[in-house]
C-alpha cells in the first residue's frame, strides 16, 4: 500500500522524510501542503493533523505526526530498510534518540530564532528586533558547538556511527536550513564548525541524488531571498519553520 506523504519542501522535517523514503525505496505519494495559502488550517487537512503542521503521513487508516516519529515508524515498518538508518541493537538504538531528542530544544530552536529574525520577519515587512536576533544566534551557535564537540567527537556521522541514521537526515535539514540567511551571515555562523561542514557533505553524498533534488526548492528560495534583500524588496513568506 503506497504511504502518502503530507509536505511542504519548504520544511525541513518534511524534507528528511522524503530523503529517506526514496533513499529506501518506500512507495509513497508526495501530497504538497502550501503553507503559504495556509492549506494546513483548512478542515480537510486538520482531520489528519489537527496540530495544522507538516510533515503528516497516512498509511492505510494509520495517521501520524512528528517527523521523528514518522521516520521511527518508516523504519521499522519496512523490511527494506537498511539497519543503519535505525538500528536494531538496543545501545546504539538509544543512541539516536538522544540525539533526536536534543534536537528539538536546541538545534530547532537556534535555528528556527535566527531565520525567523533575520530572514522571515524582514520578508513579511515586519521591524527586527535585534536583541532578539542576537539572542537566536548565541543559542544556535551554543547548538553548533554541542554538534561540534559532542555529537560528532568520534565519526564521520553522529553519535559517532560510520552511516547515517535518521537523526542525520533530521538535523542535517535543519542546519540546510540556514541557507535561508544572507552568504555573509551564513558563512559566519556556520564557518566555524568545521566538523559539521564536513558532516553535512558526508550526509549529501551518502544520499545523492536524493538530497540535491529534495532540495532544490530550498536553494531556489535561497537565491530570491538574496536577490530581494539587495533589491529591498519583501514578500510574504510561510512559517514553515514551525513544523515537526
Amino acid at each position: 500500500m503506497t504511504v502518502k506523504v503530507y509536505c511542504n519542501r519548504m520544511s525541513q522535517p518534511s524534507r528528511a522524510i522524503l530523503i529517506f523514503c526514496k533513499m529506501n525505496g518506500i512507495d509513497f505519494e508526495e501530497i504538497t501542503i502550501n503553507i503559504l495559502k495556509g492549506e494546513q488550517h483548512i478542515p480537510e487537512y486538520k482531520a489528519i493533523n489537527p496540530m495544522s503542521q507538516v510533515p503528516t503521513i497516512v498509511d492505510g487508516d494509520f495517521t501520524l505526526f512528528e517527523s521523528h516519529a514518522i521516520l521511527i515508524y518508516l523504519s521499522r515498518k519496512y523490511s527494506g530498510v537498511a539497519s543503519h538508518w535505525y538500528p536494531s541493537d538496543l545501545v546504539e538504538r538509544a543512541k539516536v534518540h538522544s540525539v533526536l531528542d536534543w534536537h528539538q530544544a536546541n538545534l530547532r530552536r537556534g535555528s528556527a530564532g535566527v531565520i525567523l529574525n533575520n530572514v522571515l520577519l524582514s520578508q513579511n515587512g515586519l521591524p527586527s528586533n535585534p536583541q532578539a536576533a542576537e539572542e537566536a544566534e548565541k543559542t544556535l551557535e551554543k547548538a553548533l558547538t554541542v554538534l561540534e564537540i559532542f555529537w560528532l567527537k568520534n565519526g564521520p556521522f553522529l553519535v559517532g556511527r560510520s552511516q547515517p541514521s535518521i537523526a542525520d537526515l533530521n538535523l542535517v535539514s535543519e542546519v540546510m536550513e540556514l541557507e535561508l540567511l544572507s552568504e555573509e551571515l551564513h558563512d559566519r555562523i556556520l564557518s566555524p564548525y568545521k566538523k559539521v561542514l564536513q558532516w553535512v557533505e558526508d550526509t549529501k553524498s551518502a544520499t545523492a541524488p536524493h538530497f540535491e533534488e529534495i532540495h532544490g526548492v530550498l536553494f531556489k528560495t535561497r537565491k530570491e531571498f538574496r536577490m530581494a534583500a539587495k533589491s529591498g524588496k519583501t514578500e510574504c513568506c510561510p512559517c514553515w519553520y514551525l513544523d515537526h
